[in-house]
């Protein structure tokens, strides 16, 4: 992956996001075992395919976690609680909501035992606050599984409109978009 989240470059890393109880930052090293807890957690897994083996993870996951334009780790209290990415969809997932359908798409895991304290929105309404500043009126997509009753409610308060419905990975998946023009629920 280039340096570049959408078609046109945005500056990465940025500076610390600070929220309220959070801080959004590049991965370090300190959050290796954070990031393996993550994913090989079942619970985590439950609507993304499922957890990976945590041996197999480990010997994969280099030691120096890798930094990536659009990936943050979510800190709480100097602790890696979870993570989001904002990254361009794979050619054959793009949706055409652009008209070069190289749109962003929001995707966040959190740690089973944050969840349910708003973490995940306070997190995700912060990075897509510093993704409208970095490319105005730009639109970023959401994908989940309907079952995910948690992730269906979480797409709403951040202001995820609905595109489609579809049958994906055994699942039926929904679509939503968000564009900073268009105000939070």
């Amino acid at each position: 992956m280039s340096d570049e989240i959408t078609v046109h470059p945005v500056p990465w890393p940025p500076a610390p996001i600070k929220t309220e109880r959070l801080v959004l930052r590049e991965p370090e090293v300190r959050d290796r075992a954070a990031i393996i807890e993550l994913f090989t957690s079942p619970e985590v897994g439950t609507y993304i395919g499922g957890a990976r083996p945590r041996d197999e993870f480990e010997r994969s996951l280099p030691e120096v976690p890798r930094r990536r334009p659009g990936l943050f780790v979510v800190e709480l209290d100097g602790a890696m609680i979870g993570a989001i990415e904002l990254n361009r969809r794979e050619p054959e997932h793009r949706s055409q909501v652009r008209p070069d359908a190289g749109e962003p798409e929001l995707g966040y895991l959190f740690l089973p035992q944050v969840w349910g304290r708003g973490y995940a929105a306070e997190a995700c309404t912060a990075a897509l606050g510093w993704f409208a500043d970095a490319r105005p009126g730009e639109p970023v997509v959401l994908v989940t599984q309907t079952a995910n009753d948690r992730g269906m409610r979480l797409a709403a308060k951040l202001g995820f409109t609905e595109v489609q419905r579809f049958e994906e990975w055994g699942a039926e998946q929904w679509f939503g978009v968000w564009s900073s023009a268009t105000p939070p629920a």
